[in-house]
Formats: structure tokens, sequence, C-alpha cells
């Protein structure tokens, strides 16, 4: 049995509805190896099944339509019934029962999270699958454009010609396949939009701000926009810089060189997070205690001064260009903890994000970038195992408070190390909550 992703037909009849319904229907099923994402419960002989009876034709719709959104949109802190309609497989509609699968990429990882639903009444099929699995955006990709190919395929074989769904495709492929077309899509898609329905005055300048600020930067900026608003412009960002920065000479900073080449580059941002944080930790000897605001400062290539000031924009962010001249640090939290620990995920976006442009943006997005960074500045701040340490089993409440105290962060970092270690139970957390630090 194959490991990859796969959406799978099983053909069956269908002797009523529009043509292209009737050609692809039969038999859905969803699954990654042995975990059935689709499986659930016959309403109609009691027994159980791999998936729904359903046609893939306006499944294909639904896929193609929002494939910018489904391969590049991050989940927001609070999902709209807008947002769950471009990636909520319930939603496709046409008549039919759907699984109960979301669906929302970091970037570099995609996350297909399956529920059970629960009808008050008889149900034609009631879905049990409750699993979470994460594939690489890549492999996300592959599996759909296999599906839909394969769904074309039916179309013909069945005597039909361009549909709905073939014209959409192929705008889809020719668009991923023109550098400008698929960058533009991408930052629509980030910024909650359908295909040509953003502000198009706004949209291009993000793009012509993409070639001061960074390709990277603007796309992190458009995924950790405000609804309702767009992102600050590049003169914004270069008068907040000038009015609330602080220099940073980027020469003076840590470099890291205590990460081993030769092994394979961890896929989830938290363990690149990780990694990059404790190797600083070894490279720079600072032992397994608490880092202090001179000391974080000193690693950054920053004065101490920066931590305690109070005037701040609406954005945390590093502005430097490539011939390492003075760049400026912003931070945004008005609060102690809030700035070291914004200072120390500028430094692991750095060291461990691969990004080398002009601005360095820090956001609440969930994009593998603002994971690594958040996963590297909790490392730093609170070591683990230190932390684990301190505690000495007790993960009371007013014990949290107290190691939150010791290492100089907030009690949600300690918190955070605490869940993702397995230290304390996250069956509570919902699906954002869970898969936050992945």
């Amino acid at each position: 049995m194959s490991n990859d992703l796969q959406l799978t037909m099983d053909w069956e009849q269908l002797d009523a509805g529009p043509a292209e319904e009737r050609a692809c229907f039969g038999r859905l099923q969803v699954r990654l190896g042995s975990i059935v994402l689709s499986e659930g419960q016959d309403g109609f002989v009691a027994c159980a099944r791999t998936g729904p009876l359903v046609s893939a034709y306006p499944l294909a719709e639904w896929l193609a339509w929002n494939w910018w959104r489904l391969t590049v949109e991050p989940r927001p802190n609070a999902p709209t019934y807008e947002w769950q309609s471009a990636h909520c497989l319930c939603t496709v509609g046409a008549g039919y029962l759907w699984p109960n699968i979301t669906i929302h990429s970091d970037g570099e990882t995609t996350v297909l999270a399956a529920r059970p639903t629960h009808p008050t009444r008889l149900s034609p099929f009631r879905f049990t699958a409750d699993q979470t699995v994460i594939v690489p955006t890549r492999q996300f990709v592959a599996a759909l454009d296999e599906f839909l190919s394969q769904i074309q395929g039916r179309l013909r074989a069945e005597g039909l010609g361009a549909t709905d769904f073939d014209n959409t495709w192929s705008e889809v492929l020719q668009e991923r396949a023109t550098r400008d077309d698929a960058a533009q899509r991408q930052l629509e898609a980030l910024l909650g939009f359908d295909p040509d329905e953003g502000d198009e005055a706004a949209i291009r300048q993000i793009m012509q701000d993409a070639r001061t600020l960074g390709q990277h930067a603007v796309m992190e900026l458009a995924a950790g926009h405000t609804p309702g608003r767009m992102p600050p412009t590049a003169d914004q960002i270069q008068d907040w810089a000038r009015r609330y920065g602080h220099d940073t000479q980027p020469s003076a900073r840590v470099h890291l060189t205590g990460l081993d080449s030769t092994k394979p580059r961890p896929r989830r941002a938290w363990q690149r997070g990780y990694s990059a944080a404790r190797a600083v930790r070894a490279q720079s000897r600072l032992g397994d205690g608490a880092v202090s605001d001179d000391r974080l400062a000193d690693l950054c290539g920053v004065s101490p001064s920066l931590l305690g000031s109070t005037e701040h924009p609406p954005l945390a962010f590093g502005l430097e260009d490539e011939a390492h001249r003075p760049g400026r640090i912003v931070l945004r939290s008005s609060y102690r903890t809030g700035r070291r620990f914004e200072l120390a995920r500028l430094l692991g976006d750095r060291l461990a994000s691969g990004c080398t442009e002009a601005l360095a943006p820090v956001s609440s997005a969930y994009t593998h970038r603002q994971k690594l960074q958040r996963a590297f500045a909790a490392e730093l701040l609170c070591p683990f195992e230190t932390l684990d340490a301190f505690l000495d089993g007790d993960y009371s409440e007013s014990a949290q408070d107290d190691a939150a105290q010791h290492f100089a962060v907030s009690e949600r970092v300690v918190e955070r190390q605490l869940e993702n270690h397995g230290r304390l139970d996250t069956t509570a957390l919902d699906d954002a909550e869970r898969i936050a630090s992945v």
C-alpha cells in the first residue's frame, strides 16, 4: 500500500443528473497509507465504508477553484465561514455528503484534519474518521494533480468535451507555469481572496513592494494581515523603522555553525527551530540557565536598550540589506517578555529560515516561517530540559508562573513548551492549537 496521499474513485452507475455528474459518480476515498480520512458508516445498510458515494465532478470543480488557497493559505486564528468554504470538503455541496476534512498549508507542509460527523437523524452516511495527517505540500499538490487528471480522463472516456472544470483547471495550470501569475495568485490566497477578487491596486502595490522588501517577505506580511485590512506598504515599514527602530549590526550577530549539514533538514517547522536554538545555546555556551537581556542583545547584535523601549508600531520586524550594513530592528510588544520573545524570533529567522531578504517580519500567522521563529525563540529562552527540571513534576498553573518569571518569558511560552513535549494534555485543544507548532 502506498504511503503517499491518495484521492481515488471507484466508479459506479448513476442514472439521473447532469452528464458530468453521471460520468464521475462513484465511491470516494481519501487515504494516507493505512489511514482512511473518508471512512464512515453507511446508514442504509449499517456497515463501514471507506468513503461515500458522490460525483467527483463538483469536487473537481471545488478543488480547481480553491487550488491556490488550499496550497498556500494557512489556518487563521479564528476561521471564518468564508475561509471554511475554501478549505473544508464538507462545503462542496451539490447534494452529496462530503468527508468532514479541513485542509490548510503553512507553505511547506499541508494538514488534512478529518473529524467525525454527528447527524441528529438517520443519515445516508456518517463519517467516523478522527485523524490529522501532515504531508509535504509538494505531496499534496501531486495528489491533487493526479486526481484531477483522472477526472479529466474519465470525462473524455465518457465522451464529454471541455467542461467548466476543464477551463478552470487549465487556467490554474497556466498560472502555475508563469512566475508572475503564480506570485499574484499566491498573494491573493494569503490575503484570503479567491482569484481576481482582491483589490487590484493594493495587490499591485504589494507586488511592487516585493522588489524592495523581498518576495517571501511580502508573502509573510500577507499571511499575517489583519482581516479587513491590507498589509503595510514598504513606505510604512521604512517609516516605522526610522521612527521606532533600533540599530542592529548584522556582522556582530551570532552566526550559526553548530548544525550538522550532513543530516537532512527537518521537515517540521518546530524541529528546525528547536534544532537551531539548541545549536546556538551550545555554540554560545549559554549553559542550561535563563538568557539575560544583555546576553540576548549581544547574540542579536543590538543594544539592550531595545528591550526597554515602550514606543512601538503594529508590527515587529528586522530590516537590513545584503551588504550587511547596520540595519534596524523594530519590536511591537509593550511588555519586556514579549519584546524578548520577538527579538529571539528575529534572530531565529535570520539564522534558520533560509531567507536573506531585506525584511524579516514577525506575525501571528501559522506559516512555516512564523512557526519556526516561535519554536526557536521558545527553546532559546526557555529550553525544555531545563524547564522540566525546574518544574520537577509540578505542572500546576502557579509552578508555570514561577517558571515564566525565572526564564523571563510569558506563561504561554512555558505552556506551549510543555504541550509540545507531552507534559500537558492537549486533547482539549482545538485543531488550530494542536498543529500550531508542526
